[in-house]
């Protein structure tokens, strides 16, 4: 990640983290329970929640896990995590700083690496998961969750483009192909591909990053103009809300 992204990113989250705490979208998932059967399936002790935000996935994965960091390149975050993992009695969990694509930790440290809702972040993701390769028990899985890019590029310019009007810290949201190559060349075999649907209330998205009132009328002009086909896929409504594909995927050493 270069420093200007490294920047940005904080910028643009460290007075959020609260925002993210309290964000249903994040809090909630079908993919939760999915995670803590695969953990308990294979005895997944040491878990790294890796672009932890407000710390749901570490909550949700501690009382199955031997122990859990929830690490975040956003110090607020962090902070907010270890304040929650107090409050709820998780004595499990700790709490680190830094980015995806330099993990400071062991090679074969951890069991388990859940990234969700992160990926789309980062700056060079086949480098943050060379590094999670390296970081993971021969028998360790990955499991990655994040919003899903599409492969038609009318569909996908849509998307990338409200995204980062919304949130000038983000980077893109990567279609199943980019996933699928990614963990070739990172040595990783899949395990599991699944896709799910996300749905999205327009005023708690732009809400949650304090998106500027001029960003959100380019988006809800966006929303308003786009192709039929755009607005169908996407089932964008009269205020504004919309879905978004999702992709739960599991990778294997």
């Amino acid at each position: 990640m270069t420093h200007t992204q490294h920047a940005l990113n904080i910028q643009q989250y460290q007075d959020k983290s609260n925002n993210y705490l309290n964000s249903a979208v994040h809090a909630q998932g079908a993919e939760f329970d999915k995670i803590k059967q695969l953990i308990e399936a294979h005895k997944l002790a040491h878990i790294l929640d890796l672009g932890c935000g407000g710390g749901h996935v570490s909550y949700q994965v501690a009382p199955v896990a031997t122990s859990v960091i929830a690490y975040d390149i956003t110090p607020t975050m962090t902070e907010v995590v270890a304040s929650q993992a107090k409050a709820r009695g998780l004595t499990n969990i700790t709490t680190q700083i830094g980015t995806a694509e330099k993990l400071p930790f062991a090679d074969h440290q951890f069991d388990a690496i859940i990234t969700r809702y992160s990926a789309h972040h980062w700056q060079n993701v086949p480098q943050a998961l060379f590094e999670m390769h390296r970081a993971l028990a021969p028998d360790g899985k990955v499991v990655i969750v994040d919003v899903l890019g599409n492969s038609n590029p009318v569909l996908n310019n849509f998307l990338q483009t409200i995204e980062t009007i919304r949130d000038p810290s983000h980077v893109k949201d990567y279609s199943l192909a980019e996933w699928l190559y990614f963990a070739q060349i990172t040595g990783f075999s899949v395990a599991t591909i699944e896709t799910q649907k996300l749905a999205l209330n327009f005023d708690s998205w732009v809400a949650r990053m304090h998106t500027p009132d001029t960003s959100i009328q380019v988006i809800r002009a966006l929303q308003k103009n786009c192709a039929a086909p755009v607005r169908q896929y996407f089932e964008i409504d009269e205020a504004g809300n919309f879905s978004t594909d999702v992709i739960y995927l599991v990778l294997s050493k």
